[in-house]
């Protein structure tokens, strides 16, 4: 493990490649459940992907027909993206506040929401959105589920523990969680070892724990209404989503899904309205 990510404390932000190989998605399962709900809920062609890291879910947007955006805050991640998943124009910008110009939907996957830890950056994020949305655009996103949390500890009682190779090197990880309820943070610790002799990396990350109730309070005081709001099926949920698909109806489990329109004003045409799908 290189100096620059010792330095940094985060392996895979700072190391796109190696996210893949950590995180790989061969079927393009996130990429594929983003596409066929933008077309189950009617979304216009433009589409932003906030938080996009490496790109694969917004180049499968890209060839899927879409003019896409994606943007992120890391300059490794953006690079990486515009060279390994070309289509979609690449930009750096911070998901609490951003302004990237007009969409008919704004996508946000793999938890990136949930780096909103305060109100006031949970409110930048859905101000920047509304401002981006076109009448009647979409806002669709995946992400832990807070709620989960609510008197179970199963993944809070033991470490995860995972390995892998890539390049001929073995890496092992060790990922402890704990709730944090005066912030409502999921904080993490993982600790990073490699068979290169390299000495081990510690990673400290969080999550803001949002419960579905109060993320349904803030998306209408954004003037969104929320279509679907649900657990799985999903691409990270076991089992996962699979082509034809519904949304589901429960919001129990440990992944939540979310699907809001910004309502029209009275008097505005929509470019293209959404519909709600058939059960």
């Amino acid at each position: 493990m290189s100096g620059d990510r010792r330095r940094s404390g985060n392996l895979l932000t700072d190391s796109p490649e190696l996210y893949e190989a950590r995180f790989p998605d061969p079927e393009r399962l996130a990429g594929r459940w983003a596409e066929d709900t933008l077309r189950r809920y009617g979304a216009g062609p433009r589409v932003l992907d906030i938080g996009c890291g490496t790109g694969r879910d917004a180049a499968y947007l890209h060839r899927a027909g879409r003019a896409v955006i994606g943007a992120d805050l890391s300059p490794a991640m953006l690079d990486y993206a515009r060279e390994r998943h070309p289509g979609p124009e690449y930009r750096r910008a911070d998901l609490r506040g951003f302004a990237l110009g007009t969409f008919d939907a704004v996508v946000c996957l793999d938890s990136a929401l949930l780096y909103c830890h305060g109100n006031d950056d949970l409110d930048g994020f859905l101000g920047s959105c509304r401002r981006a949305l076109a009448p009647g655009g979409l806002l669709m996103a995946e992400m832990r589920n807070g709620a989960y949390f609510l008197g179970r500890t199963d993944l809070l009682d033991t470490p995860a523990d995972d390995a892998f190779t890539w390049r001929g090197t073995g890496y092992r990880s060790t990922t402890t969680l704990r709730v944090d309820r005066t912030a409502q943070l999921l904080r993490r610790t993982r600790v990073w070892t490699s068979d290169d002799g390299s000495p081990p990396v510690e990673q400290r990350s969080a999550w803001r724990l949002l419960l579905p109730q109060e993320l349904r309070h803030f998306l209408t005081a954004h003037g969104f209404t929320v279509l679907a709001l649900y657990d799985g099926p999903g691409p990270r949920t076991d089992p996962p989503w699979r082509d034809g698909d519904t949304p589901g109806v429960t919001a129990d489990a440990d992944r939540l899904h979310l699907i809001a329109r910004l309502d029209t004003p009275q008097g505005v045409s929509a470019h293209h309205q959404p519909r709600t799908p058939h059960a």
